[in-house]
């Protein structure tokens, strides 16, 4: 059967390399315009969510600091001010 007997049978399923090729080429340029997109949006969550985690390690270290040296009062009486113990021992000799 040739190409032309075809297109008159199934005009809307046939399509010839040219066209085919350029279907393709529309279906990778929007694939990789999705892709972009999608990774932008990854990395901008990904930053947001390091951010966070970031802050609140370096919060509770530093809330953990300042308690160690006596700055904040003692938390739930869990006293774990150091400040006092170095104190005594400097003293002592």
């Amino acid at each position: 059967m040739t190409e032309e007997k075809i297109r008159e049978i199934l005009p809307d399923v046939c399509y010839t390399k040219a066209e085919v090729d350029i279907m393709l080429a529309d279906a990778v340029a929007k694939a990789k315009a999705i892709d972009e997109a999608s990774m932008k949006q990854h990395n901008r969550n990904a930053t947001i969510i390091s951010m966070i985690l970031g802050f609140t390690c370096l919060a509770l270290f530093l809330d953990g600091l300042l308690r160690i040296l006596g700055i904040i009062p003692p938390f739930l009486g869990l006293d774990v001010n150091v400040i006092d113990q170095i104190v005594e021992k400097v003293k002592r000799g």
